[in-house]
């Protein structure tokens, strides 16, 4: 019984943290652009990301400049259509 308990308060607690997690993996930024940590999975995947974040503004994204290490990051601009 003490278990079912835990769980009913611990579900909420869970979804609360997981509303608090960023609008992608590590982007940040505001409505003017941002960056996203390169990674090679990122690098593929960058433009689609950028995009997908300056649409919640309802600008367009593009990248601006891309290092291919780990540690830099691939830059955004977002822009009216």
């Amino acid at each position: 019984m003490r278990s079912k308990r835990s769980v009913f308060v611990a579900l909420p607690l869970l979804l609360l943290t997981a509303a608090c997690v960023g609008p992608g993996p590590g982007i940040t930024g505001n409505d003017t652009g941002g960056i996203i940590p390169w990674s090679p999975n990122n690098q593929q995947v960058g433009r689609q990301l950028a995009t997908e974040y300056c649409a919640q503004y309802g600008k367009r994204g593009y990248i601006t400049s891309m290092r291919a290490q780990y540690g830099d990051y691939i830059a955004f601009a977002c822009s009216w259509r």
